[in-house]
């Protein structure tokens, strides 16, 4: 730290209880001097040699008052005076960058000008001021840091403009110029390429990352902070990045619980205030910052209760970038008058702005916004690629909860259904989780959650596992089957969507075909029932069937074989259920489609028509009646 020392003779201030000091010398002090609740013995020479403030005061007293002058309103108090009255005594006196800003306030309230006395205190600390403190970059800031508590005064002598010009010049500077002291705790790994490249510097010297100066500049107050910032911008030399690196080097340090998305402290107006500036202050860039940290701002700016304006703004933000977000960044708690765990209406709120951008190119800021522009940004397709995986895993995690009303998980899912994805493994883990957490959901429900999944698009994995699943309809287990076969027959070189094979039809219940009209009257209940255990064997058994078909026709084997080993499936244990030739056509009405719209966006599933709103046990007694 720089300092300067003024005065050769020794300190000869005395201190008599709290409220008084005076001058041990021979002379008897002429005049006495209120400062605050202090009072300073003095003598008038030479003070009055150096203050002209102190002449006039002087000048105007009148008997009844004596000699002594009142000067409660001097900037730094009794402290600052301290300081100007030993000057005046020629007295030793250190100046630094804690005590400078006061000594150079009151100096200029008392009107120690060069006029005065050629040397005077004034002129002395303009000095120190530009050759030492406005050089140093710690000095700077220490300096500007204690401006906060004289104003006007700072703002009117250009102390703080002064300061926020250095420390924004140094901020600037080319990082190979940087010679002097920071301070950083969070240094970052080079690339061997890095370590190559300047393996010569690193010889001389540590090399000096981007971002600095961000942590030094967060022992400031917000308001000065915010100058700070904006004045690091206007000299346009500061890349986006190190500009949000900062932002969040400061929120993180200001506001407590933070990182963790819980905010703590007892002065919720001050973060408030906090949480508005930062969103002022983040660069009009997309990847100024990442998304993760704008979604815990946002957050933030909800449990703070921010202003409209703000949160908006966030959303919006949150929006332009949402590709960027993880599942954990979303997994944000609801409040706590909400029954469901998690904040699903936000998240429905953030893909609406992902949407919106999409769907405008830019962003349309009101005229009376007083947000910068943020730069127009088109999303790509993978984009939305991206955004669509991102929601299926976080219906997946919201699909625990066992309040989550069914209604919040469709819609968000509805959302993300335009959404080109060539995989609905995702989406089927979501729906599995959320059936396997809410078993007492009604036979309409569990169609409804089945039509977010287009089983064209899953995996042969998740094929294998949805024919296993107890939770699905059988109508959702036929037609993974129905599609596996499709994709077997297509991958073995037919090329084509095949008719509906004897495989198919013996996985299907007795009586699809050629049964009476009497007897389906229950037929759309069958179809939407759980299936039973048998019937899931059977149709496990047909699956490896199909693969194992598969596998012959790309030896070379013969298709009769393969319809042989087809029928082979055991029947048997799917009989007792009764569905009309008609009801299994409306189901597979879509089938000579397929091949035209194997690569469709859209994430419904082959539909059926309603059920009522009867409960998801199966009706189990006719079928195990008619085996």
């Amino acid at each position: 730290m720089k300092f300067m020392k003024l005065g050769s003779k020794p300190d000869q201030f005395q201190t008599e209880g709290d409220n008084i000091r005076y001058v041990a010398t021979e002379l008897a002090t002429d005049m006495v001097i209120h400062v605050g609740d202090v009072k300073f013995y003095l003598h008038k020479f030479p003070l009055l040699s150096k203050s002209y403030r102190l002449q006039k005061l002087v000048a105007c007293t009148n008997e009844e008052n004596g000699d002594e002058i009142n000067i409660h309103d001097i900037p730094g108090g009794p402290a600052a005076f301290d300081v100007c009255a030993k000057f005046c005594y020629g007295m030793t006196v250190t100046l630094n960058a804690y005590n400078v800003v006061a000594a150079r306030c009151a100096a200029e309230y008392l009107e120690m000008y060069e006029t005065v006395e050629k040397g005077n205190l004034i002129y002395k600390i303009e000095v120190f001021l530009t050759s030492s403190i406005f050089r140093s970059w710690k000095d700077s800031i220490i300096v500007l840091q204690t401006t906060k508590g004289f104003f006007p005064w700072c703002e009117e002598l250009k102390i703080v403009s002064h300061c926020l010009d250095s420390v924004a010049s140094k901020a600037s500077t080319d990082t190979s110029k940087v010679d002097w002291s920071y301070t950083y705790n969070h240094k970052k790994l080079l690339s061997e390429n890095e370590i190559d490249l300047h393996c010569d510097v690193v010889n001389k010297q540590q090399l000096v990352p981007e971002d600095w100066w961000v942590e030094d500049l967060c022992e400031l107050h917000i308001d000065l902070y915010k100058r700070v910032i904006t004045t690091i911008k206007t000299k346009g030399r500061m890349s986006a990045e190190a500009i949000g690196e900062a932002l969040k080097a400061y929120v993180n340090r200001r506001l407590l619980g933070f990182s963790k998305g819980k905010i703590h402290g007892s002065d919720p107006e001050k973060y408030r205030y906090l949480v508005d500036t930062i969103t002022w202050l983040l660069p009009k860039e997309k990847n100024g910052v990442s998304c993760g940290f704008l979604i815990r701002l946002l957050q933030a700016s909800i449990a703070l209760e921010c202003g409209q304006t703000v949160r908006s703004e966030l959303k919006k933000r949150v929006g332009l970038q949402l590709e960027e977000a993880t599942v954990g960044d979303l997994l944000i708690r609801a409040p706590d008058s909400e029954t469901i765990m998690f904040d699903i209406d936000l998240v429905h709120d953030l893909i609406e702005q992902f949407m919106l951008h999409q769907k405008n190119g830019q962003i349309d800021c009101p005229a009376d916004n007083r947000f910068q522009d943020i730069r127009p940004a088109f999303a790509s397709e993978r984009s939305k690629v991206k955004v669509a995986r991102i929601i299926d895993g976080y219906l997946a995690e919201v699909a625990r909860d066992p309040n989550l009303p069914l209604s919040k998980f469709v819609n968000l899912a509805e959302l993300v259904s335009g959404f080109s994805r060539s995989s609905h493994d995702g989406i089927y883990r979501a729906i599995d989780m959320y059936l396997k957490e809410h078993p007492g959901i009604t036979k309409s429900e569990r169609k409804r959650i089945c039509r977010l999944m287009d089983c064209r698009k899953l995996s042969a994995e998740a094929c294998m596992h949805a024919v296993q699943n107890e939770r699905l309809p059988l109508r959702i287990v036929v037609q993974v089957l129905f599609f596996e076969q499709v994709r077997a027959t297509t991958s073995s070189g037919g090329g084509s969507t095949p008719d509906l094979t004897r495989s198919v039809k013996a996985l299907l219940p007795v009586g699809s075909y050629g049964s009476s009209t009497s007897v389906t009257s229950n037929t759309e209940e069958d179809w939407d029932a759980v299936p039973t255990a048998k019937e899931l064997k059977a149709l496990k058994g047909g699956l490896a069937t199909l693969r194992l078909r598969d596998r012959e026709g790309n030896n070379g084997s013969d298709l009769n074989d393969m319809k042989t080993n087809a029928e082979k499936v055991d029947t048997s244990k799917v009989k007792g259920s009764i569905i009309s030739k008609k009801m299994f056509s409306k189901l597979w009405s879509n089938k000579d489609r397929l091949s035209e719209n194997s690569s469709s966006d859209t994430s419904e599933s082959p539909s059926s028509s309603n059920a009522g709103e009867t409960k998801s046990t199966p009706c189990r007694s006719r079928r195990q009646s008619m085996s």
